[in-house]
C-alpha cells in the first residue's frame, strides 16, 4: 500500500510543569486547535522521585488526520512554561 493511502495514526505529548498547567493547556485545545476528542492527562514523576512537587504532566493529544501543527502546539505549551515533545 502507497505510504499516501495508510492513515497516519499521530499522538502530540506536551509536558507542563503540573498539574493546574496540564488541565489549563487541555482546556484551550478544542478552541484554539478544534480539538475534539479530551486530551489525556498523565502524571509524570521524575525518576527517583516520590513527591508530587516533582512530577511532571503529560497531555496527549490525538491527531488521526495529521491536521495539528506541533509549532503551535509548542508555543501553547511554551506559554505554560512547557513543551512538546518530540516524536
Amino acid at each position: 500500500m502507497p505510504e499516501n493511502d495508510r492513515v497516519s495514526e499521530r499522538r502530540h505529548v506536551l509536558v507542563l510543569p503540573d498539574r493546574d498547567a496540564a488541565e489549563e493547556v487541555a482546556e484551550e485545545l478544542p478552541d484554539r486547535f478544534g480539538v475534539a476528542e479530551t486530551p489525556q492527562l498523565f502524571r509524570d514523576a521524575l525518576a527517583g522521585e516520590d513527591d508530587a512537587e516533582d512530577a511532571q504532566w503529560l497531555v496527549v493529544v490525538e491527531d488521526p488526520d495529521g491536521r495539528l501543527d506541533a509549532a503551535a502546539l509548542d508555543e501553547l505549551a511554551a506559554e505554560h512554561e512547557g513543551w512538546l515533545e518530540a516524536p
